[in-house]
């Protein structure tokens, strides 16, 4: 699993590369959640994102009770059609916005 962290008119643009399962999670999770400041604006781009696990998306629900305590907003960009599957199954899509692309979530950030 790779990380990549940028800043994109006034958001942090985080990059994940992989697979999210219990083995990668909790090496990603310790680099994400210091990125979430007050009134961060973050779009996770999961375009590389092959697989996702429970362990993965109980890392997602940690990511977004960080953001929602601190008044900031995440949304999802790129999640494949089975990724995206996944989470409307299990719930997770009612607490994240998700978008085709990071250009997309920037924009949705800038109008929330």
């Amino acid at each position: 699993m790779d990380v990549n962290v940028k800043r994109v008119e006034g958001a942090t643009v985080i990059e994940l590369k992989g697979r999210i399962d219990g083995h990668t999670a909790p090496k990603i999770e310790p680099q994400i959640l210091p990125l979430i400041q007050p009134e961060s604006k973050i779009v996770l781009d999961m375009t590389q994102v092959t697989y996702i696990s429970s362990i993965g998306l109980r890392m997602l629900a940690a990511t977004y009770q960080q953001a929602s305590s601190n008044d900031g907003r995440i949304v999802l960009a790129g999640l494949s059609e089975r990724i995206r599957d996944t989470m409307t199954i299990t719930g997770f899509m009612r607490y994240f916005a998700a978008c085709e692309t990071v250009e997309a979530g920037l924009a949705a950030l800038e109008q929330e």
